[in-house]
């Protein structure tokens, strides 16, 4: 498994308050884009795997959703994250 418990708190810890603070919006940022970039990889090998595309699509608008929602908020969040994270926005 790619993403186990472990790797989950350490996404919290580091971009987020602690490591059980798992709604931290920035540390679900990371933890998408952690997802983000295996499912590419996988998508990259496997070209008709359409369940896999739409999953993709599915995250990448959930984390689009909480990077506004940051903007919005706190745009300094919003830029340490998306500097930390190495997104392009």
């Amino acid at each position: 498994m790619y993403l186990t418990p472990e790797k989950k708190q350490e996404f919290f810890a580091k971009y987020g308050k602690n490591a059980q603070d798992t709604g931290n919006a920035e540390g679900q940022i990371a933890m998408f884009s952690f997802r983000i970039a295996h499912l590419t990889g996988h998508l990259k090998q496997n070209r008709k795997d359409v369940n896999t595309q739409r999953s993709l699509i599915t995250l990448v608008g959930k984390r689009r959703r909480l990077l506004d929602y940051l903007m919005r908020k706190d745009i300094e969040r919003y830029r340490s994250i998306v500097k930390d994270l190495g997104l392009r926005r």
